[in-house]
């Protein structure tokens, strides 16, 4: 018995030996395998060579845009269609370098939105949040730009993509991390057209939306409350939770637009000073 078993698993190593990839079909045999990642380590155990020469026996394919490896260790074999482009979209694969680096993330901010219906944006960069620093990286047609923050379990949905899924900030987050950060999407004037399309495009949880407001500065609701009252449709109830947000926080009124000087009216009920002229881009 014990003979036949040692039968079998010789056989079946010769085989797998027969089977193995060399390097210059390995992307393409990765890829009929649905493999969409590799690390260092596990492609030198299917060439069978040192770890030490797997950079240099992926040299050729790599100058055919074959493979790309976007952090230390990690390679992600590039299919056809996007090797042209030197690699795959960064939808595609922000997911797989999270993981290998033992980040946590989403994807947020504009590229959150275009993902969410604001049709008209359509950044050349991938913006994603991390919880612990990460340099900033051209891969292919893609900039990645990071932004480290708490993340604090802050809500997400999974898009999918060819090569798995992306972790995807909530139409609620991205609406708050949007009017925070106004300097990172482009403006106040753009950030209001983010917001409103965000808003009409879909169903937004108000309650969800004026708690997670508390994790925010007061001027992050008022911010929001007052641009979509202002240029949207909504009914007086549905930003009724996000109005008891701005009227129980610091009594000092803030600014619409953080990047202008702190002068203009005050809102009084939405606690804001309108200190810029808001212009919906189109």
């Amino acid at each position: 018995m014990h003979n036949v078993t040692l039968s079998v698993t010789i056989v079946t190593m010769n085989l797998q030996a027969e089977a193995s990839p060399r390097a210059p079909q390995l992307a393409d045999w990765a890829l009929s395998q649905g493999i969409t990642a590799l690390t260092n380590l596990q492609i030198a155990n299917l060439l069978s060579i040192p770890a030490d020469q797997v950079r240099r026996r992926l040299h050729a394919p790599m100058k055919r845009s074959e493979w790309v490896t976007p952090t230390r260790g990690l390679w992600i074999p590039v299919a056809p269609e996007y090797r042209t482009w030197g690699a795959p979209p960064g939808i595609e694969i922000v997911d797989q370098i999270m993981l290998h680096r033992g980040i946590n993330y989403y994807v947020g901010w504009l590229s959150a939105a275009a993902l969410l219906g604001a049709s008209h944006q359509a950044p050349q960069e991938i913006q994603v949040a991390v919880d612990r620093q990460i340099r900033n990286r051209g891969l292919g047609r893609t900039r990645f730009v990071f932004v480290q923050r708490k993340l604090n379990d802050l809500p997400t949905w999974s898009h999918l993509t060819r090569t798995g899924y992306a972790r995807v900030s909530t139409v609620e987050l991205t609406v708050l991390d949007v009017a925070a950060d106004i300097e990172q999407v482009g403006g106040i004037d753009n950030a209001a057209t983010v917001i409103l399309e965000l808003v009409e495009n879909n169903e937004i949880d108000w309650v969800m939306l004026a708690k997670l407001s508390e994790r925010y500065p007061a001027s992050v609701a008022r911010r929001v409350g007052f641009l979509i009252e202002r240029f949207g449709n909504q009914v007086e109830s549905e930003l009724e939770p996000l109005r008891l947000r701005a009227k129980n926080a610091a009594a000092t009124a803030s600014i619409l637009d953080p990047l202008s000087v702190a002068r203009g009216p005050l809102d009084s009920s939405w606690m804001i000073r309108i200190n810029s002229e808001v212009q919906e881009e189109t």
